[in-house]
C-alpha cells in the first residue's frame, strides 16, 4: 500500500518519508469547500455589520464601550495559543512522532475549551443587564455573530477530540484527517481574529 493510500500525506513543502517532497493542499477537499463557504457567509455578516455601523457610528461607539473587552482580549490568547498547539501538533504527526501530536492537540483542546467558559462569562452579566439581541442593532449582530462562532468552536473541539481518538487508537494514524480537523480548527481562529477586531477594537 503506498503512502498516499495509508493518508500519510507531506506537509507544503516538506519531505515525505521517503525522502521525495511533494506539495499538496493540507487536509481534505471537502473541509477546504466547507471553509471557503462558511467564510462566505460570515463575510456577508461582516460587510452588513460594517454598513449599518456606518449607519449609526455613535450607537455602535455606546454600545461597544459595554462589551468586556479583557475577556474578549483573554479569549483571544486561548485561542491563538490553540491555534499554536495544533499547529506543532500536526507537524509532530507529519513526523511520526504521534505520542508527541497526542501530546499537543490535547494541550490544545485544554486551551479550546477555556473559550466557551469564558464567553459564559461574559454572556451572562451582558444578559442580566439588559443587553440582549433585542436591544439594539449592535447587540443583534454581536449576540448573531459570536453566537455562531461559539457554536463553530464547541464543534471544533469534538473534531479535535476526535483527532486525538485518531492518534491514540490507529496503528497508522491518518495525516489527512489530522490535517482536516487543523484546517477547521484554524478557521475557527481567524473568524475569532476579525470578530474580535469588530466588536471590540474598532473604534
Amino acid at each position: 500500500m503506498t503512502e498516499v493510500a495509508q493518508g500519510q500525506t507531506a506537509g507544503i513543502g516538506e519531505p515525505r518519508r521517503d525522502g521525495r517532497t511533494g506539495r499538496h493542499l493540507p487536509g481534505e477537499g471537502s473541509m477546504w469547500f466547507f471553509v471557503i463557504g462558511d467564510l462566505v457567509i460570515f463575510g456577508a455578516y461582516f460587510v452588513a455589520y460594517m454598513f449599518y455601523r456606518g449607519q449609526h457610528p455613535d450607537l455602535f461607539l455606546q454600545s461597544q464601550a459595554r462589551l468586556n473587552q479583557d475577556i474578549g482580549a483573554v479569549n483571544t490568547v486561548m485561542l491563538l495559543t490553540s491555534s499554536l498547539f495544533v499547529a506543532l501538533g500536526t507537524s509532530a504527526a507529519r513526523s511520526g512522532k504521534v505520542a508527541d501530536a497526542v501530546r499537543l492537540f490535547v494541550i490544545a483542546l485544554g486551551f479550546g475549551a477555556a473559550f466557551p467558559l469564558l464567553k459564559l462569562f461574559e454572556y451572562v452579566p451582558e444578559v442580566t443587564a439588559g443587553l440582549t439581541p433585542g436591544t439594539n442593532a449592535f447587540f443583534m449582530f454581536y449576540y448573531v455573530m459570536t453566537g455562531l462562532h461559539l457554536c463553530h468552536v464547541l464543534l471544533g473541539l469534538v473534531v479535535l477530540g476526535f483527532v486525538v481518538r485518531e492518534l491514540r487508537i490507529s496503528p497508522n494514524p491518518r495525516i489527512s484527517f489530522v490535517e482536516t480537523g487543523a484546517t477547521y480548527w484554524h478557521m475557527v481562529d481567524v473568524l475569532w481574529l476579525i470578530l474580535f477586531a469588530l466588536f471590540y477594537l474598532m473604534r
